[in-house]
């Protein structure tokens, strides 16, 4: 995962985005992603979405795309400079959404989602550090961990092989010698 999205959110009826900080009785204490980083609270009547649950449309009906992915082909292909704007003209915006998602769903994302992801990528590039994917975290989320031909399958807990058995230290072992 590119960037940590999972404190990230977009609350109803505030401009921006804000890091949840932790739960309070009457809400959330919420922290701005801007240069002030200003804490506040956000009472339990705002909508709080979360950025790693948001996605995009794309032409097949059943697929979306999460906004962690459509993030990390950004910063694939401009890193955390972006051409446009969320003031760019509209031509330029859709043209910017189709190089990243070329099949996204021109009838169902509006050209004010298409400046709302502008706005949110520079929010978070400028904010948050970008985690490179390293190769042991993409193999680990593909597949599941195969066991080594040797090893012993067991649910119950850690087998000791003879070598532990009979090693010092272990009182299990003493207790047979002696």
């Amino acid at each position: 995962m590119p960037y940590d999205l999972k404190e990230i959110a977009a609350i109803s009826g505030m401009p921006g985005l804000y890091r949840l900080v932790r739960p309070t009785r009457a809400g959330v204490i919420i922290e701005s992603l801007d240069e002030r980083a200003t804490r506040s609270v956000a009472s339990a009547r705002n909508k709080v979405s979360l950025l790693q649950e948001i996605s995009i449309y794309t032409q097949d009906y059943d697929q979306t795309i999460p906004l962690t992915e459509v993030f990390d082909r950004v910063y694939q292909k401009y890193g955390t400079n972006l051409p446009v704007t969320n003031k760019s003209d509209d031509r330029d915006l859709v043209n910017f959404m189709g190089e990243i998602i070329p099949d996204y769903d021109r009838q169902r994302v509006y050209l004010s989602d298409i400046k709302k992801l502008v706005t949110w990528y520079q929010a978070v590039s400028s904010r948050l550090e970008y985690q490179a994917a390293t190769e042991e975290t993409t193999d680990a989320g593909t597949q599941q961990e195969q066991p080594a031909a040797d090893e012993a399958l067991s649910t119950a807990g850690i087998i000791p092989t003879e070598a532990d058995a009979t090693a010092e230290g272990n009182p299990e072992a003493a207790e047979k010698t002696a």
